[in-house]
């Protein structure tokens, strides 16, 4: 972005991020001191006015950041001209009708930059925007007859669905994307980082999650849990192999006892930050946390001996924690690139130590059906469940 010499320069990217990218312009670009940069979140409206009626060109070259959810609802930046735009996690515009993506691809830009260690999550059918934004203006209806291969199932309604069964002309696929700009980089040919070890932790389903399977309902903790649909089923099932699994917490609190270091623990559930804080309370250790509540990671900044609970949606994505090098997951996600994504928060650029992975999963559950699919950079999705339910 500095090489294009743009004058005005727009940064897009997390509502988390935003600080970190202000940070590292005025840290690490000491020449760029005659030049502006301007965090939009807390711009005013009368700040928003001048920057829309500032002399264009500016005489003094500026970086706007911005996020995504901020983005469309400032409608001053479609009037930016000759500009260098830049994604941070270009990931979050695959979905063409989101209003921030709309917005993003009426933007009139010179140079365009997208970031992304994960652009399709494994899904190729999820790169449209990306690639239109890039310049290739092929359809959607085109790209999927060229490199999808897919078959219809009627739902319910009886409208047919597209189901992807695999993808074809990839290696042309590259070279088209390629030819857009796109450059395709492994982390370890980028960086220099340490070795990630992986562990599986399997503890005993309980014999509350047995009975479930069979029967679709039990009480358990004096709540009754009835799986009346496959989607409550599976709701349940996730459950009883986590907050309500008395054998995963044992699992969890011995390793927190088993290390006085820096530990992220990921979850899902509101229920389960509740019983990983009573054990980390238990032991007198630290917590921070990152939830769609709350941001609070003084305890992870702090203290040497925190444990810091992340709640997928809100924390898998943006956070830079490398200061520990050791993840449990609590439960598994059914997103493959909150997955993926919650992996890189340890492993990334001022990492100095082998990062640690423990997976604690319920024998015989659904946890193992899911880290299996996760594996496979799949997402569990609703379809696949009901899919192993008719097979089970």
């Amino acid at each position: 972005m500095i090489q294009l010499g743009a004058k005005v320069n727009l940064v897009i990217c997390q509502k988390s991020k935003i600080d970190d990218w202000v940070q590292h312009f005025k840290e690490n670009y000491c020449d760029w001191h005659k030049r502006e940069v301007i965090d939009c979140t807390k711009l005013k409206k009368d700040d928003w006015f001048k920057l829309q009626h500032m002399r264009m060109p500016p005489s003094v070259p500026i970086i706007l950041i911005i996020n995504y959810d901020l983005v469309f609802r400032r409608k001053e930046l479609l009037n930016l001209k000759n500009f260098t735009l830049m994604l941070d996690e270009s990931s979050l515009i695959q979905n063409e009708t989101a209003k921030r993506t709309k917005f993003i691809m009426k933007l009139n830009f010179d140079n365009l930059i997208l970031l992304s260690g994960t652009p399709t999550s494994g899904k190729y059918e999820n790169l449209i925007s990306q690639i239109n934004l890039l310049g290739w203006g092929i359809s959607k209806d085109l790209f999927w007859r060229q490199y999808v291969d897919f078959h219809y199932e009627v739902n319910e309604q009886g409208f047919p669905n597209k189901i992807v069964d695999g993808y074809k002309n990839v290696d042309r696929l590259k070279y088209k994307l390629r030819q857009h700009g796109c450059r395709f980089l492994k982390t370890e040919e980028v960086f220099d980082l340490p070795e990630q070890v992986f562990n599986d932790i399997k503890v005993y389903s309980s014999k509350e999650y047995r009975k479930f399977r069979k029967s679709r309902i039990v009480t358990v903790d004096d709540v009754e849990l009835v799986g009346d649909t496959i989607l409550t089923k599976m709701l349940y099932e996730r459950q009883l192999c986590g907050m309500y699994s008395k054998d995963k917490l044992e699992a969890l609190k011995d390793l927190l006892q088993s290390s006085d270091d820096r530990i992220i623990v990921f979850y899902n559930f509101t229920q389960e930050l509740y019983k990983i804080e009573d054990i980390c309370y238990e032991l007198d250790r630290p917590v921070s946390i990152v939830n769609g509540q709350e941001k609070n990671l003084s305890m992870y900044d702090e203290y040497d001996n925190s444990v810091t609970a992340i709640q997928y949606q809100a924390g898998a994505m943006g956070l830079n924690l490398q200061k520990a090098n050791k993840i449990v997951y609590f439960t598994p996600p059914l997103s493959s690139e909150l997955f993926e994504q919650s992996k890189k928060r340890t492993h990334r650029i001022g990492q100095k130590s082998t990062c640690f992975y423990y997976q604690l999963i319920c024998k015989g559950s659904v946890e193992e059906k899911i880290y299996r699919t996760l594996a496979m950079r799949k997402d569990y999705t609703d379809k696949l469940f009901e899919e192993d339910e008719r097979g089970s």
